[in-house]
């Protein structure tokens, strides 16, 4: 159980570490876009696999998180990454940033994802 609990520390604070990534302008273009579908996928409340499915609902953030994030790792230069770890660090001593035009662009996706899909079942139905 500790062993777990230090893990969620540690991948909690890789999440804060990839959101500041995603913000930091000395980070080339596509880390920086994967590092926002990642924390977006990461804090939004709707998974591709739903989490009340046993087991594979959680599977899909056990893999796709930690993967994204370490793909993030690997593309971003090294001092950039080691500051914003820094910067990581010292935030959660802090309030954490609110930044309500990325939960707005997150809320709208997912809901044109869903008229989209209802327009393509529709479709098929009939």
């Amino acid at each position: 159980m500790h062993l777990l609990k230090q893990l969620a520390k540690k991948l909690k604070q890789e999440v804060s570490t990839v959101y500041l990534v995603s913000i930091d302008p000395r980070v080339p273009w596509y880390a920086r876009l994967l590092a926002v579908i990642i924390v977006a996928y990461a804090f939004s409340p709707i998974d591709l696999i739903p989490d009340f499915i046993p087991i594979l609902g959680y599977l899909d953030d056990l893999i796709i998180i930690p993967l994204g994030i370490g793909l993030i790792l690997k593309l971003v230069p090294s001092h950039i990454l080691s500051d914003c770890r820094e910067r990581a660090k010292l935030q959660q001593f802090h309030n954490k940033p609110t930044n309500w035009v990325a939960a707005g662009i997150i809320v709208v996706t997912w809901v044109l994802l869903g008229v989209w899909l209802a327009l393509v079942v529709k479709n098929f139905l009939t």
